[in-house]
């Protein structure tokens, strides 16, 4: 899969990681905007000025919040699809179980994609290409895997998939119901089954 190019990247420093570690829990806790730099420098115990010097604002620490969960998220993932067989159908239904144990381990209040995006929607904020860059790699993701299932059908299936997939993840943060990832998981199940059966198809 490739990869959306985003905004500008910083160095890592170990004040800037204690920087980053301490605006990542408190974005995700309490959200983007609530959360200003005194409070993430008091967190992180740094100096205003060792946040800046770092990080030159608080919307680069916003896109390097989102792109290191992005990456770690990825790396997850890849580590569960490894684990499967190489069959699209196998794969499919471990990217429901890597999001299951993701979201069980880091996302008890659902997707920080999906809920950064709720207070950034202006495509000029520089963590804006994060956001959708993620989800369009997901997309992808899912469209390819259908690929090996039904060609002719890959599109429709990868779409249907993956609004299965953030369906279930919104609903994980909304803890309207129990477990809507498994949920979603066999109703993947059964939609890769019969778009892989030709006699499902008559």
């Amino acid at each position: 899969m490739g990869t959306i190019e985003g905004p500008r990247r910083v160095t890592m420093t170990p004040a800037a990681r204690r920087v980053l570690e301490a605006a990542a829990r408190l974005f995700y806790e309490r959200g983007i905007h609530a959360v200003g730099v005194d409070l993430i420098a008091d967190e992180a115990g740094v100096t205003k000025k060792t946040l800046y010097d770092r990080f030159g604002s608080k919307e680069q620490i916003v896109v390097e919040y989102l792109a290191d969960r992005d990456e770690r998220w990825r790396a997850f993932l890849a580590q569960h699809l490894d684990a499967v067989q190489p069959v699209s159908a196998a794969r499919v239904l471990a990217v429901f179980d890597a999001s299951r144990a993701w979201s069980e381990q880091n996302s008890p209040k659902g997707c920080s994609m999906v809920n950064a995006h709720a207070e950034i929607s202006d495509p000029s904020h520089p963590a804006y290409a994060i956001i959708t860059g993620q989800k369009q790699w997901m997309l992808a993701l899912f469209t390819d895997l259908a690929e090996g299932i039904t060609p002719d059908g890959a599109d429709h299936l990868g779409r249907t998939l993956m609004l299965l997939h953030e369906g279930a993840l919104v609903a994980h943060g909304l803890n309207i119901l129990a477990d809507p990832i498994s949920h979603a998981r066999e109703q993947a199940q059964a939609l890769v089954a019969a778009a892989g059966d030709p006699a499902a198809k008559r």
